[in-house]
């Protein structure tokens, strides 16, 4: 009588553990694509840190190049200045 009782309720937890994965289970397919997105997104945002990267140190050429060329330019009109 009493493995009866033990099986039952062992039965039971094992239908209520069931029954409680089931929904997790079924939703994994679109936490696989959520996550593939993101992984996705991750490597676009890596993609784009690094070019924003790249165009800085451009930037900062650029600004050091405009600094010359603009104390040339003094030193010429200073030059025709005289």
């Amino acid at each position: 009588m009493v493995t009866w009782i033990v099986l039952a309720v062992v039965l039971f937890a094992l239908l209520v553990l069931v029954l409680a994965a089931r929904p997790v289970l079924a939703r994994l397919p679109r936490l696989e694509r959520a996550a593939l997105a993101l992984l996705q997104r991750q490597g676009q945002a890596e993609a784009l840190a690094s070019r924003a990267e790249t165009l800085q140190e451009r930037l900062v050429v650029l600004q050091r190049q405009a600094e010359v060329t603009q104390q040339r330019l003094i030193l010429i009109k200073a030059k025709h200045g005289e």
